[in-house]
């Protein structure tokens, strides 16, 4: 039987991190069954879901912590199989707002989010350069469960309020249901 556990690891960027991470997981008879590495200023940040073996695992952990010692700030925790994720009766949406960027953009989002009960699945946020002017530009993606008691015209709405207030454009898409699952 295989365990699962997330790991997250921070340290300085330079050539070779994920291939040091992975290497170490595999030699462990670790997978990787999704990951998302990005650069962030000087730093390099993974955050890693693993599979590995139940005999495994803990040797695999204790490995990976070591590391905190040594080069990363590392955090690991074993995960347990949510129930709720599969909930047919929930809705999936991918959420957009895109603007001029300013402080608690994020957070006026997460707040409304959070008093509805949606749960966010995947977020990304960035701010670069606009094309014309070089005025710093916010833009945020986000994949949400929505309960069945909200209607999706309902989140739209209220997002577009959200988007008013704070001078950003909001879109809210239903995403399609898997045939399998519908």
């Amino acid at each position: 039987m295989r365990k699962q556990m997330v790991l997250t690891a921070v340290g300085r960027d330079r050539p070779g991190l994920v291939e040091e991470f992975t290497k170490l997981i595999f030699h462990y008879d670790g997978n990787v069954e999704a990951s998302r590495m990005v650069r962030l200023g000087g730093d390099f940040a993974m955050l890693v879901f693993v599979s590995a073996p139940e005999d495994r695992i803990h040797d695999l952990r204790r490995a990976v912590d070591d590391l905190h010692y040594t080069k990363f700030d590392v955090l690991t925790r074993l995960s347990e199989a949510d129930d709720e994720a599969d909930d047919s009766t929930s809705l999936r949406c991918s959420i957009t707002v895109l603007g001029a960027d300013h402080m608690g953009i994020i957070n006026h989002v997460a707040q409304y989010l959070s008093e509805q009960g949606i749960n966010v699945e995947n977020m990304h946020t960035d701010v670069s350069a606009a094309p014309m002017s070089g005025t710093p530009l916010f833009n945020m993606s986000a994949e949400v469960v929505v309960p069945p008691r909200l209607a999706v015209a309902d989140l739209r709405e209220a997002m577009a309020f959200i988007g008013d207030e704070m001078g950003v454009s909001t879109k809210v898409l239903e995403k399609a249901r898997h045939p399998l699952t519908s």
